[in-house]
């Protein structure tokens, strides 16, 4: 079966979460893409984003160096969500750290988890 990413269901705004991964289970990033960022996520390798601040098409990388080389793109049970496995050049987060999920909150305070990169 062809995919289409018409087939998936975005929100309000035309975009959909997609969650980075390393190849070893590390989650590093989550982000939002519209159709047009999938598409070419899937024609280039090369994960694209949707920014929303600057309402522009965001290639992981292309300024920062810390580029993501799409492995496999997965699409959720509800077509709602998209799980990213990636190669990971350098630190997926904009602090410096490898992942952007570096903050514990369980005991009720924050602690930071990993320093930057």
């Amino acid at each position: 079966m062809r995919f289409d990413p018409a087939t998936l269901v975005y929100n309000e705004a035309g975009l959909i979460p997609a969650i980075a991964q390393s190849e070893a289970g590390e989650v590093l990033m989550m982000a939002w893409m519209n159709a047009e960022a999938v598409a070419q996520t899937l024609a280039t390798r090369k994960v694209t984003y949707w920014s929303r601040s600057r309402q522009a098409f965001w290639i992981k990388g292309e300024s920062s160096g810390h580029s993501q080389r799409l492995i496999d793109l997965r699409v959720d049970c509800d077509r709602d969500c998209l799980l990213a496995i990636v190669e990971q050049e350098g630190p997926a987060c904009h602090t410096n750290r490898r992942s952007c999920f570096y903050t514990s909150v369980l005991d009720g305070e924050e602690e930071l988890m990993a320093p930057m990169v």
